[in-house]
């Protein structure tokens, strides 16, 4: 069971839905009627991904609960009895900084998840055939980087389809069928439209403000934010712009796993729980 959202967090989300309910509003997709008649033709409601981090190292609170995304096979966490942790990257240009994290996956031996755009692979086929070579996951973050919840249904395929056939040309291979909004901005028609393209949504539960160039955290900022927001399942959220990112990923990854986690693959998320070991 895949739900990182302590209780009273659930609670929380439930009411406010409950209220979003009453109030006459439509959430991803359940069409909850008003007391009033409705138009025939109703907008798809469309939202922002957020997360309200309340308790040290435990899961934060998302404005869409796991319950509400995992019927589109979308997911911000992994599983919360577990000590594992998911970590992906978006990549929307180079600056240099991908080699070392690269350098910093191999060393630990985890696996990561590049979720990048048209313009990447095309300036970047050598980085792109490094990430699959070392048994990355290369993910699919739109080939032009819009505000997808502003998409139609066929503006918004094609987005994805246009940039899985350039990874299929640049590495011979199909691309891996997970999506990542960008800016984590999405419909409720967008996560039923990638999911009939085959796709898992992923949001993040942990992330922090790394990717303002000009203004790069310092290695003690980066983990005065990363540490205590850790907790279990989660799906980490880095950009790969950065250079605090790519000075500190070794040692990052040292200290989680001197907390006792491991580095899952995105793969895992809605998968059966695995057997326990004769």
């Amino acid at each position: 069971m895949y739900l990182c959202i302590p209780k009273k967090a659930a609670h929380r989300v439930l009411a406010a839905v409950l209220c979003a309910a009453a109030a006459g509003g439509v959430l991803l997709g359940l069409g909850w009627p008003r007391a009033e008649a409705e138009p025939a033709a109703v907008a798809a409601a469309s939202y922002e991904w957020g997360l309200s981090f309340q308790t040290e190292n435990e899961p934060p609170v998302p404005n869409l609960s796991a319950e509400k995304l995992r019927p589109f096979d979308a997911f911000y966490c992994g599983d919360a009895e577990q000590k594992r942790l998911y970590l992906t990257f978006d990549a929307g240009y180079e600056n240099g900084n991908t080699a070392p994290i690269l350098d910093a996956l191999k060393k630990h031996n985890a696996p990561g998840t590049f979720f990048v755009v048209g313009s990447y692979i095309k300036e970047n086929p050598d980085l792109i055939k490094r990430m699959v070579a070392e048994g990355h996951t290369v993910g699919n973050h739109t080939y032009h980087h819009p505000n997808m919840s502003q998409k139609d249904e066929a503006s918004f395929k094609k987005e994805l389809n246009d940039l899985a056939a350039l990874f299929q040309e640049t590495t011979g291979t199909p691309l891996p069928l997970f999506y990542r909004p960008p800016e984590g901005k999405f419909s409720d028609e967008n996560l039923t439209w990638a999911q009939e393209l085959g796709y898992k949504t992923i949001f993040w539960s942990l992330a922090y403000v790394d990717w303002k160039q000009d203004a790069q955290p310092s290695r003690e900022a980066a983990f005065d934010k990363l540490m205590p927001r850790t907790h279990d399942g989660a799906i980490v959220l880095l950009h790969s712009t950065s250079a605090t990112n790519a000075a500190i990923l070794d040692e990052l990854l040292t200290r989680w796993e001197e907390m006792g986690y491991t580095f899952g693959t995105l793969s895992e998320l809605g998968a059966p729980p695995a057997a326990p070991a004769a």
